[in-house]
C-alpha cells in the first residue's frame, strides 16, 4: 500500500513537473489605450486633493473649536449692526 502511495505521489508530481516545463510564455501585448487616459484621471485627482489639503489647512479643527467664543463673537458683531442702524436713523 505504501508503495502504490509513493507511486502514484511520484506521478503527481512528474505531471505537476511536466506541465511546468511545458507552459508556454506569455505574449507581450501592447499597453491598454485607456491606461493614458487613467494616468490623467489620477494626476488631476491627486492635484485636487493637494487644494483641499491646503485649504483645510486655515481650517480650525474641531477639537480646538470654542463655540461660546464663536457665538459671542456673532453676537457682538450683530449688536455692533444693531446700533449702527439705530444710531444712523436717529441723525437724519
Amino acid at each position: 500500500m505504501r508503495k502504490a502511495f509513493a507511486a502514484l505521489g511520484g506521478a503527481v508530481g512528474g505531471l505537476a513537473v511536466w506541465r511546468l516545463l511545458r507552459r508556454q510564455p506569455k505574449p507581450v501585448e501592447a499597453p491598454d489605450p485607456r491606461a493614458e487616459e487613467l494616468r490623467a484621471k489620477l494626476a488631476e485627482s491627486k492635484a485636487v486633493v493637494e487644494e483641499r489639503a491646503a485649504f483645510e489647512e486655515g481650517e480650525t479643527p474641531i477639537d480646538e473649536a470654542d463655540p461660546n467664543a464663536r457665538r459671542r463673537a456673532v453676537h457682538e458683531q450683530a449688536r455692533a449692526r444693531l446700533d449702527e442702524l439705530s444710531g444712523s436713523g436717529q441723525d437724519e
